[in-house]
């Protein structure tokens, strides 16, 4: 399953089996959160809907979050509370608007302001849906850095939510590796140097080496 993540980046039926799906928490009846899935299902529809490179990149960030999570060795129940938050950490752009979320071109420093509320949004939008506190946490952290200096509250080391500080690295990992309107995506082994500079300054050092362990495993240098 791991080479499956890290090969094709992508969390679908085509790459994560329905035992996956399960863990997860999207599409699975056997998921005691079943109510708490239709919501996502719903909300990732939307995202979809919306702007589908949002959407396509959240699935990928969920299934390389998955991936750190179960390498850590996380009980199961965590990774599905973690995979909820993965899956709906850009939820908050539903609020953005098109004219920013799709601009071309690089933000100006007002669009970028704009567009950074997005981990507020989200956060306000899941909690307003009575969404599991430990999921809209994610959501609403996944923009902290681990020396203190990321947004919206300017948390640092444990203060920042586990899961936040592992969506952190894979988010980080498919926007370098991804196509965008204004930079084309980096070698794998770029992104991979990249993470790894900045281990105890934008990313959790420990989570990091996890991280850099499943590339080695998987062959992706």
């Amino acid at each position: 399953m791991l080479a499956q993540v890290w090969k094709i980046g992508a969390f679908s039926q085509k790459t994560v089996s329905k035992d996956e799906a399960g863990v997860a928490g999207v599409g699975s009846n056997r998921d005691a959160g079943a109510s708490y899935d239709i919501t996502l299902a719903a909300l990732g529809g939307a995202l979809g809907l919306k702007d589908a490179e949002t959407e396509g990149h959240s699935r990928r960030v969920t299934g390389y979050t998955i991936a750190i999570a179960r390498t850590m060795g996380l009980p199961q129940d965590q990774v599905r509370v973690i995979a909820r938050g993965a899956f709906l950490h850009d939820v908050g752009m539903l609020a953005i608007p098109d004219a920013i979320l799709r601009k071309p071109e690089r933000l100006s420093t007002e669009e970028q302001s704009i567009m950074q509320q997005h981990a507020v949004l989200g956060y306000r939008m899941l909690r307003n849906l009575r969404f599991p506190f430990e999921s809209a946490d994610i959501v609403y952290a996944h923009q902290e850095r681990f020396d203190g200096s990321g947004y919206p509250r300017g948390l640092k080391w444990e203060q920042i939510p586990l899961g936040a500080r592992i969506v952190a690295i894979a988010e980080a990992f498919d926007t370098m590796t991804s196509n965008h309107a204004y930079r084309t995506a980096q070698p794998i082994s770029s992104a991979r140097g990249e993470i790894e500079r900045q281990s105890g300054k934008q990313f959790d050092p420990d989570i990091v080496k996890v991280f850099l362990s499943i590339s080695e495993q998987t062959g992706r240098n």
